[in-house]
């Protein structure tokens, strides 16, 4: 964790991974990549980010999903969403209402997505300490994960349900979303099928 080191502000991590992994056929977040688990890859970029903190949200394999956390990093703390088949609203929701009172905003990272260039992530820190609501990074044309959302929209975040996770709120901020252009495809890529691991 980089403890914030270059912003001004306590930004924390939340890495979504409470899914059934149901197109991969289960045990998404856990299957092998690169030498550990996908999980791994997800959590590597969170720990990169200016972030005082990283929090993982179960669900489905919550018990397997935190022991390779915590594996991985003692410092993450876990947060079971106990509604996660709900959809990502639901997990994102558990993991907004974890962090500290004093959080200025939060990454989202998703646990199927383990090429999220870190050099994306302090402008994206800095986009919201100048005045953005949230940001998110962009490569050539398409946005992309994670989203920065700061804690004004914490409110809309604790509302949601449904599989939509942050989009509708996002979509609301029209031209005041800071976009961030990332250095590769890496903020679009995601693993939703066996196939994709190669």
């Amino acid at each position: 964790m980089a403890t914030g080191a270059g912003t001004t502000q306590a930004f924390e991590a939340v890495v979504l991974a409470a899914g059934l992994g149901a197109r991969f056929g289960g045990g998404k977040l856990l299957a092998p990549w690169r030498g550990g688990v996908l999980l791994d890859a997800a959590l590597a970029s969170a720990l990169a980010g200016p972030v005082r903190s990283v929090t993982v949200v179960t669900g489905a394999d919550a018990a397997a999903v935190a022991l390779a956390a915590r594996a991985f990093d003692g410092r993450i703390h876990i947060v079971n969403a106990a509604d996660y088949a709900q959809g990502m609203g639901a997990s994102l929701r558990a993991g907004i209402a974890s962090l500290p009172a004093d959080a200025a905003g939060a990454f989202v990272f998703l646990g199927d997505m383990p090429r999220v260039p870190p050099a994306v992530l302090r402008p994206m820190a800095q986009a919201v300490e100048a005045g953005a609501p949230a940001a998110a990074p962009m490569f050539q044309g398409r946005r992309g994960n994670p989203v920065l959302l700061g804690r004004a929209l914490f409110p809309d975040l604790l509302k949601l349900s449904g599989d939509e996770g942050a989009r509708q709120v996002l979509q609301g901020l029209g031209d005041r979303l800071a976009l961030i252009e990332a250095p590769d495809d890496g903020v679009l890529f995601d693993v939703d099928r066996r196939e994709d691991l190669a």
